[in-house]
């Protein structure tokens, strides 16, 4: 189905917002799931939601904390190795990277590190210390992070922040396409899932900000710093 054929109506007047991601007006009401408002931008394909709907940091922590992120488990690291079997085999060794939004178990870096890079954290929730940001890195990764940025256009800057010339960044997060039965699909099901991009999206992106795209494969999204 074209993606632009699946922008659906909603008999609710609600006007329109600026996009949290490409900052135009192009944005319009879509539909409202789970008693929450949505809009879709026109310009760069990302449907957010709407800003007086978006959850506070406690509901957030709080849906945090039920999650299972045990650096240990072997089922979080096949889950996890869906972006890093991708990534790794294109990493120098013993590269510098970062992981933005490890959340309470930093199952990443644990990883990395048994590969031999040099891995840092950061989580505005669980490892708030931003004395990372200031430094710039070969690889860094933002796995299930993406679709809670409230404010996409400053992490998305912060990201390019982080990257040094030639570095990657691989994500992950679950696309929406125009085939996803939004209402009934369990990733909108989140309090703190608040942000959706379609593969136009992440072209938007790539373009916007000078990333090559290197590899997109289900829910991983790998770019390079040009």
């Amino acid at each position: 189905m074209p993606w632009r054929k699946f922008i659906l109506s909603t008999s609710e007047p609600r006007p329109r917002q600026s996009c949290p991601l490409c900052g135009t007006l192009s944005a319009a009401p879509w539909q409202v799931a789970h008693g929450r408002p949505y809009q879709r931008c026109g310009q760069c394909c990302l449907t957010f939601l709407e800003p007086s709907h978006l959850p506070s940091r406690a509901a957030e922590k709080a849906e945090y904390d039920l999650h299972q992120n045990d650096p240990a488990d072997p089922g979080y690291r096949r889950f996890l190795a869906k972006l890093l079997d991708r990534m790794l085999p294109l990493i120098e060794p013993g590269s510098q990277g970062l992981d933005f939004g490890c959340g309470p178990g930093p199952a990443i870096a644990t990883i990395l590190r048994e590969q031999g890079h040099h891995m840092v954290n950061y989580d505005p929730v669980y490892v708030p210390d931003r004395d990372c940001l200031s430094r710039q890195y070969d690889f860094v990764t933002c796995t299930e992070a993406v679709e809670h940025f409230h404010v996409p256009a400053r992490d998305f800057a912060i990201l390019q922040r982080l990257l040094k010339p030639g570095a990657l960044l691989g994500l992950m997060t679950q696309p929406l396409t125009g085939d996803t039965d939004f209402p009934n699909w369990w990733y909108a099901r989140e309090i703190s899932h608040v942000s959706f991009y379609a593969p136009e999206t992440f072209a938007w992106l790539a373009s916007r900000l000078g990333w090559k795209l290197v590899m997109a494969e289900e829910s991983v999204w790998i770019f390079r710093k040009l």
